[in-house]
């Protein structure tokens, strides 16, 4: 069983609507992270049982579960929308953990709320395995994130541009608080509101911050840290809006999200960022313009509005260093190196050598470990030239290896994974997810999952799925 104990549930009802999950037809456990559900002090078993399943379906409300749906607004792309809410997700509840963490539970894919906005509130199977894989693989290279509990089919039928065999997922977060969580109230003039919801944060997350500037300073050096860490693999996260930044530091909505195979800085796979917005190298940038919209709905809790304006935007600005430094941080390390500084002329120079050639950022920096990184260049001069100096530096091979994956969850694989599942074979997704939750491994039955694709099998855009 589930011992819940809902924070968020105790506070106005302003934040949220109490509703319950919409039950499915033929729910069927399709994947169960055992190891997290371990954590979690679950029992795998009671899981994995009839009862279990139809619980993660949606199906039955387990006891001391409070089900609702957060309201929040955001800036998508760009634009303000003052409404926009859970609208296929509803928070079951929250649990303590054994060792004392807070954890959501939530259920996404599981039907219409309030928030809907005429959507039919399910997930196609399709984008629940791609965030299953994708986020176990964050949380394997310790990169701040929501995990996936469970995956159930639904026995049911959604419809896209087609009919889809329908799923949801069971996702643990720190907590779902968003940006524009904050946003939602803000907008509205709702100054007490922005008010609690700043102390629950901080109680739950900031326990050592002492007001809404301390809550913004620590916010924004959370994320600096989350970002440099997606810059370092290769992710593109596609869908930065304000209303998919958590306040919490962690990765959360891996809608077209995608890993680069040839490395550029103006990678861009979502289908729906035409502008580019959501590039790789824009991130950082965009990280920064997200948080200075949660400083704006903090500014009227800090008293004189010029001096707040003034001190939030220091705080917002604080960022630039703390991500710079992250970064020299995780690319030395992907280098062997322990000195940032002076690793930096030589990650500038590699990743420019790499963008003109579009060499494989992946295979590139776990390959300078073993001596296979040359064999990505069309034209390895360059690369040659570049390896001599950096041989110099006594670069650390332990750490390379640590910093480096082997493998990731290339796009292409993952589009395997979802075609063969969706055709009821679900040994491709087990074989991808137990190679990509040990990422660093080097084994030779996983060999084939570090090939980058063929031409034909590159994929060029990646989807919401709403």
């Amino acid at each position: 069983m589930i011992r819940f104990d809902n924070s968020y549930a105790r506070l106005p009802k302003g934040f949220f609507a109490r509703v319950s999950p919409t039950p499915v037809a033929e729910p069927r456990l399709l994947a169960l992270n055992c190891e997290l559900a371990t954590r979690l002090g679950l029992s795998v078993a009671w899981l994995g049982s009839d009862a279990g399943v139809q619980i993660l379906a949606g199906n039955q409300v387990p006891e001391g579960a409070e089900p609702l749906a957060q309201a929040y607004a955001g800036h998508q792309f760009g634009g303000f929308v003052p409404q926009l809410g859970d609208g296929r997700a509803v928070l079951l509840g929250e649990m303590i953990a054994p060792d004392g963490t807070r954890f959501d539970i939530q259920l996404k894919g599981s039907g219409q709320t309030p928030f809907s906005r005429r959507g039919d509130g399910r997930a196609w199977m399709g984008p629940v395995l791609r965030e299953y894989i994708v986020s176990e693989f964050m949380a394997a290279m310790q990169v701040p994130t929501t995990r996936a509990l469970a995956a159930v089919a639904t026995g049911e039928t959604v419809w896209r541009e087609h009919g889809l065999p329908g799923a949801v997922l069971t996702r643990v977060a720190a907590s779902h608080i968003r940006v524009g969580t904050f946003q939602y109230f803000a907008v509205r003039g709702q100054t007490e509101a922005v008010s609690a919801l700043v102390d629950h944060v901080m109680s739950r997350h900031y326990p050592h911050a002492n007001g809404p500037l301390s809550f913004l300073e620590q916010v924004v050096a959370r994320q600096a840290e989350t970002i440099a860490q997606w810059m370092a693999l290769g992710f593109i996260h596609g869908v930065m809006n304000t209303d998919n930044m958590a306040v919490s530091g962690e990765t959360i909505d891996y809608g077209p999200c995608a890993f680069m195979d040839n490395y550029h800085p103006d990678t861009v796979f979502s289908s729906i960022d035409q502008a580019g917005r959501y590039a790789w190298a824009q991130q950082p940038q965009i990280a920064v313009w997200n948080l200075a919209q949660l400083a704006t709905c903090l500014i009227p809790l800090m008293g004189d509005r010029d001096a707040a304006i003034e001190t939030a935007t220091r705080a917002v600005h604080s960022f630039a260093p703390l991500y710079q430094a992250a970064w020299l941080r995780r690319f030395g390390e992907k280098l062997g190196l322990h000195d940032g500084n002076a690793a930096q002329p030589l990650i500038e120079e590699l990743l420019t050598t790499m963008a003109s050639q579009r060499a494989d950022f992946t295979r590139v920096f776990a390959g300078l470990a073993d001596g296979s990184a040359r064999a990505e260049f069309v034209d390895p001069a360059p690369f040659d030239d570049w390896t001599g100096r950096w041989q110099a530096l006594g670069p650390d091979i332990d750490v390379m290896r640590r910093a480096n994956p082997a493998r990731i969850p290339r796009n292409h694989r993952i589009e395997e994974v979802i075609a063969a599942a969706v055709a009821d074979d679900l040994a491709p997704f087990e074989r991808l997810f137990a190679a990509i939750t040990h990422p660093c491994d080097h084994r030779d039955e996983w060999n084939d999952l570090a090939d980058k694709p063929t031409p034909q099998q590159v994929v060029q855009h990646t989807y919401c799925g709403t």
